[in-house]
């Protein structure tokens, strides 16, 4: 079976003022989602721009209504790594994802309301987001927004 999933989906760095310098939200997917450290991320629709599915997710999330900032062009990574409950959800041949990333600023102190696709959060130093992040591409993001 194939999906109808569009292969391009969004990455947002959430960062944050804190007592030594700025600090990353990285988030942990629950066991149903493969249980890993990610970002803020997710799907395109068919019909919606990068900027408006950052902005959505971003607020299904962690209920943070804001807009995220592009950070560069789209990384991409190879979905043959990925397991088959995860390719069977794009058509049928895709071979690359598309990753548009994305930066926003929250306030000090804000604290993100998970959605039930997340069960845990921590804030951390860009060094520790990008110790603790599962796949290479949120690492990536998380390093363009600390440069």
């Amino acid at each position: 079976m194939t999906g109808d999933r569009r292969p391009e989906e969004v990455a947002v760095v959430v960062r944050r003022p804190g007592a030594g310098g700025d600090e990353y939200l990285v988030v942990l997917r629950s066991p149903e989602k493969l249980g890993y450290w990610h970002l803020v991320a997710g799907g395109i629709e068919w019909a919606e721009e990068p900027e408006a599915a950052a902005r959505r997710e971003l607020l299904e999330e962690t209920r943070l209504d804001a807009m995220p900032v592009p950070l560069a062009g789209p990384l991409s990574y190879d979905l043959s790594g990925d397991p088959e409950s995860v390719r069977e959800r794009f058509p049928a041949g895709t071979e690359r994802i598309l990753v548009w990333t994305f930066v926003v600023a929250a306030p000090r102190g804000w604290e993100p309301e998970l959605d039930e696709e997340h069960v845990d959060h921590r804030w951390l130093d860009a060094d520790g987001a990008v110790a603790l992040l599962h796949y290479p591409e949120p690492r990536e993001a998380v390093r363009m927004a600390a440069a």
